[in-house]
């Protein structure tokens, strides 16, 4: 008895685009021309046959209606087609980036001032602000000083961002995240 070896880490490829022409498993699908025009429901061996003649490709555009829809177009053209509406839809799409300042409650009005300045800066750009104040050691029993400056961005930001979530505490740290108007 040979030893077969297997292949346990094959990789099975998914089916790439539509099908075409033979690979159409229904009988009857309903055609549209290349020029748009319906020419009704046909079986998928004749409406392979016309697409065959004019030099083209039967494409199946929506497998999942009854019978499928298929369109008899070249194959590269329609690939070429799709590749150009995802990339438009790809440049359309805004990413939106999270920036994170952190302060503490000791914070002095200088490094406070300078830090919104950039809070602005980033939500004027379109950028979410995560804000944080850090206690430490004896400042956690002075947790008030920290909803207070919280407060205080809440009313500095106002006119650029609105608070996405609301100042709560966490461990050692408060949080809130300020998103663009």
């Amino acid at each position: 008895m040979a030893f077969q070896k297997q292949n346990y880490f094959q990789r099975r490829t998914k089916p790439r685009g539509p099908r075409t022409n033979e690979k159409i498993r229904a009988t009857q699908v309903r055609v549209i021309n290349s020029d748009g025009k319906n020419l009704g429901t046909l079986s998928t061996q004749e409406a392979i046959n016309i697409a065959k003649q004019k030099g083209l490709d039967l494409i199946e555009i929506s497998p999942k209606a009854n019978p499928p829809v298929c369109k008899i177009i070249d194959i590269g053209k329609y690939k070429y087609d799709l590749q150009k509406k995802a990339n438009k839809a790809k440049k359309k799409q805004k990413t939106v980036n999270l920036k994170e300042i952190k302060l503490r409650p000791v914070t002095e009005i200088h490094d406070y001032n300078f830090k919104i300045k950039n809070a602005q800066k980033f939500l004027s750009k379109g950028d979410k602000v995560k804000f944080t104040v850090l206690f430490k050691g004896r400042e956690m029993q002075h947790t008030h000083l920290g909803h207070e400056l919280m407060q205080r961005i809440i009313n500095d930001t106002n006119d650029l961002g609105k608070v996405e979530v609301q100042p709560k505490f966490e461990g050692r740290q408060i949080i809130m995240i300020v998103q663009p108007l």
